[in-house]
């Protein structure tokens, strides 16, 4: 039917309704949505299964006249279990869920879809968290329309291979600096990231000693 669709999705956050409803915010390939799970917290539902956290899932969905689309029926695809086993990564999910959810507010930008995918698979293949969370916010503010400039300077100067820089928070961009941060290790990194899946991003070899430098300016990307 026109108004039924089938999709894969993670669940961003459950809210219980009513007696036995829960009321879902799911992430999918077309962006952001609200459904609701009628039943599935009665002991037998056949829907619990499928609409669990840190897990792919597939739904199918009935687009009604009601604000919220109707789960007719839930699939768990994949489960990340690994996730649960370890506090660290339980909590750094949880974060890419609820920022996911606020981005994607309103946006059928499939690539928010996708940084939530490539990020809990990482955690759950045990990649380095610091790796992971500054390829998430950087690319989480990609896909939020603010891409950071890392091949021109704050004066439109190509960045170079000879130079160092330190990042300008006033300008959002890179300044030359002959005893900066970022050298060509580092911005070249940067551009792995912005342009590179996760999974080619965490096949680089000795990332550790220049990850402190880009985790913090992942962090002030994100914030400004």
């Amino acid at each position: 039917m026109q108004n039924d669709i089938k999709t894969k999705a993670y669940v961003l956050k459950r809210t219980n309704y009513g007696e036995a409803d829960r009321i879902l915010n799911i992430i999918t390939p077309s962006g952001k949505m609200s459904v609701i799970a009628k039943g599935v917290r009665k002991e037998k539902s056949k829907l619990a299964g499928g609409i669990e956290l840190f897990s792919l899932v597939e739904l199918n969905v009935h687009q009604g006249k009601s604000e919220f689309g109707l789960v007719t029926s839930a699939k768990m695809v994949e489960y990340f279990n690994k996730i649960v086993m370890d506090y660290d990564r339980t909590e750094f999910a949880a974060m890419v869920l609820k920022k996911i959810s606020k981005y994607a507010e309103g946006s059928d930008n499939p690539e928010f879809f996708s940084i939530a995918d490539q990020s809990l698979r990482a955690l759950n293949d045990g990649v380095d968290i610091s790796l992971i969370r500054s390829w998430f916010l950087i690319n989480l503010m990609r896909a939020n329309g603010e891409e950071v400039n890392l091949y021109r300077d704050i004066d439109g100067e190509k960045l170079t291979p000879e130079k160092r820089y330190s990042w300008d928070v006033m300008e959002s961009a890179f300044i030359v600096n002959e005893n900066g941060n970022f050298g060509a290790n580092e911005i070249k990194m940067l551009r792995l990231m912005m342009t590179s899946d996760l999974k080619i991003v965490a096949r680089v070899k000795n990332y550790e000693e220049m990850m402190p430098r880009i985790s913090h300016l992942a962090e002030i990307i994100a914030k400004q």
